[in-house]
């Protein structure tokens, strides 16, 4: 199919009428409209052709070699997209874009509220920047294949050292800046980089981080050593380069780039690595996610318009990092391969300064959408309750609100749908697909919006329920969500030099489908419920209860910031469920917390059933997440029950789980 985009006028009442926000019987009157029509008819043609319409769709990209064959099925369950075809990735985000008269649109927006930095990088002065890192990444021996490690904080230099690998052809993996060293170690040694690319420092809102003592920590336990360190310096804190005895040749950004001769771009086969991006394993090795070039930026140049409505020379927000695979996609790629601005912000959704930031940031460049994580709306909510930061701003241009990366529970998506009057649009993917698995299509046209549902999968990917013997369940029964072989382009074909631990993680669960590791169910309806991950499942008696279904019946309460249920061992009953809640900036806790408890406990019983047997609820100061805002149930889930688990490396800040485990070895309510 071709590109599905708004045309970037009249998007104020577009952004009201187009907010289909209905609940029983009213959605289900709906459901034979246009855009539920236009959604079935495309979505079911992906799944009847998808080579035809993967073909159609690759007209978004410009190809060097154009594919012939689309889907090379020929040695399941290795499938890959576009075998005989050839690109280059940073040639479609930027060259095309110069020589199509975009040179002088902005292609990225810098924001540093934590340093006071702005800056605006044009398609020609990026396009520019890139060439000549590339050039300098190339004179220190990079080539098509080589690796190269990123471990920088949320600055222009982390894009351009993607890009200029793009350029290349030589695989990069970005690692989150401020891991700790045992985990850059453990990155290092697998991906074998040749370069690593790092800075100085990062900056917090309260705090600089040395990165350069951590990464020559990592490269001291690597067994792994890189021919070349690069340290771009920063004046917050400039760090000491090649003063010691080293393996590795140690440099300065500046150093290399000064003199570099701008480099072209490397033509590679659609199936090369474009990078490789590391998520956590269940045995502590961590799995790199392989991303291949020519599906992924066919993918995403979909996505763009038919999901987010995001046109050629429009402004896309992402708050989040590109350490994480939604700054690798709609921070840097998806942006930048369809001609749009994108807005790399180095800053927190409240505290740099206060609850407005994102407003301020919407306005000032004129966001048509927002993509963030639920937690970070669940912290607007915490700290401005009645959402006062909006006023003054311009949101004129703002079109949508879209949230992935944990579950949009309902009483977040009605505040946030309150206070915005826009659609707010929840999106569920992992890092393995690399773009979503279900959406409300924006693009195509929005369909009914059932608060707690991601809403249906997106066209490519075929999307179901099984229960335990591989049997699709019916509607509203819960069970493993997965999705049937072949996945779309832009998913993983595999995992970095292991295939092995590729079918064993994924795949062999049940045979011709990816295993999610979520669960949930169907509706009636088609629409998707995500319920958390299958090992956030309650056994309490016999009876399988999702740890989403109780967190929706607390987040429903006027008092609940946040709030995360987890599963403690019973001798009686196996398990039974305890509540750890924040509440709302405001409520006294001293006072009013047993009145709130109380009535967290009835609201449970009234919704869930008696059966969830919930009747402790800890009211807590926060709730520890990894930096990408998931909750760590499962490590609060093992303190509770008296274990010492392996705190992920990926944590935000481990003295909010040094505070709450008294809290959760305790046996009394707090």
């Amino acid at each position: 199919m071709g590109d599905v985009i708004d045309d970037g006028t009249g998007a104020d009442t577009a952004a009201t009428t187009d907010t289909p926000t209905d609940t029983g019987t009213s959605v289900r009157e709906r459901l034979d409209g246009g855009e539920v029509t236009a959604y079935r008819r495309i979505h079911e043609a992906s799944l009847r052709d998808p080579e035809g319409f993967w073909r159609e769709a690759a007209r978004g990209i410009d190809w060097v070699t154009p594919p012939t064959r689309i889907l090379d099925d020929t040695r399941p369950p290795f499938y890959r997209w576009y075998p005989d075809a050839e690109l280059n990735v940073c040639f479609n985000a930027l060259d095309r874009h110069v020589a199509a008269g975009r040179g002088e649109q902005p292609a990225l927006h810098y924001d540093s509220p934590v340093t006071g930095a702005q800056e605006t990088i044009t398609y020609a002065g990026l396009l520019a920047r890139v060439a000549r890192f590339a050039g300098a990444l190339a004179g220190l021996g990079v080539e098509k294949g080589d690796r190269v490690v990123i471990y920088m904080p949320m600055v222009p230099e982390a894009v351009v050292a993607m890009l200029a690998c793009a350029r290349l052809g030589a695989v990069h993996s970005v690692v989150f800046g401020g891991f700790a060293p045992q985990e850059l170690a453990a990155r290092i040694e697998d991906a074998a980089p040749k370069v690593v690319v790092s800075a100085s420092c990062g900056v917090e809102p309260s705090r600089v981080v040395p990165y350069k003592p951590m990464l020559d920590e990592a490269l001291h336990r690597s067994t792994h050593k890189p021919e070349s360190v690069i340290v771009l310096q920063r004046e917050q804190l400039r760090a000491a380069v090649g003063e010691r005895d080293t393996d590795w040749e140690e440099m300065t950004w500046d150093e290399v780039d000064a003199d570099a001769e701008p480099a072209d771009c490397v033509t590679v086969a659609a199936t090369d690595p474009l990078y490789v991006l590391y998520t956590s394993g269940t045995t502590g090795r961590p799995k790199g996610i392989y991303r291949d070039s020519g599906g992924y930026a066919v993918a995403l140049r979909w996505s763009m318009a038919n999901i987010y409505d995001v046109a050629p020379g429009e402004t896309m927000f992402t708050a989040s990092d590109v350490g994480w695979v939604v700054g690798h996609s709609y921070i840097v790629y998806a942006p930048l391969l369809t001609g749009a601005t994108t807005v790399l912000y180095e800053g927190k959704p409240v505290g740099t300064p206060d609850a407005g930031a994102f407003w301020r940031v919407i306005e000032q460049y004129g966001a048509v959408c927002l993509f963030t994580a639920p937690t970070a709306f669940r912290a607007i909510k915490k700290d401005d309750s009645s959402a006062s930061k909006l006023a003054g701003h311009d949101l004129s241009r703002f079109r949508a609100l879209f949230l992935a990366g944990e579950r949009l529970d309902p009483d977040t998506y009605a505040w946030a749908s309150g206070a915005l009057g826009k659609p707010v649009i929840d999106n569920w993917w992992q890092t393995e697909t690399g773009w979503p698995i279900a959406a409300n299509p924006k693009g195509i046209g929005l369909l009914p919006i059932k608060p707690g549902s991601p809403t249906v999968p997106v066209p490519g990917y075929d999307v179901t329920v099984l229960d335990g013997a591989g049997e699709p369940v019916p509607p509203g029964v819960e069970g493993a969500i997965c999705i049937k072989l072949p996945m779309p382009p832009g998913t993983l074909p595999t995992l970095w030099g292991d295939d092995e631990r590729y079918v064993s993680s994924y795949l062999s669960a049940f045979p011709g489908y990816y295993l999610t590791g979520d669960g949930g169910h169907l509706d009636e309806d088609g629409y998707l419920y995500v319920m958390g991950r299958t090992d956030d499942v309650l056994n309490v008696a016999g009876h399988r209860l999702s740890t989403g279904s109780l967190e929706e019946a607390l987040a429903g309460h006027e008092a609940v910031a946040e709030c995360a249920v987890i599963g403690v061992h019973d001798d009686l009953k196996g398990q039974v469920p305890r509540a750890l809640v924040v509440l709302k900036s405001g409520i006294d806790a001293e006072t009013e917390g047993e009145r709130i408890r109380s009535e967290l406990v009835a609201r449970v019983r009234a919704e869930v059933g008696p059966v969830a047997a919930l009747h402790r609820v800890d009211i807590v100061a926060g709730l520890p997440k990894t930096r990408s805002g998931k909750i760590l149930r499962k490590t609060m889930r093992e303190m509770a029950d008296g274990k010492s688990p392996v705190v992920p490396a990926t944590i935000e800040d481990v003295a909010v789980l040094d505070t709450l485990a008294p809290v959760l070895r305790s046996s009394g309510p707090s």
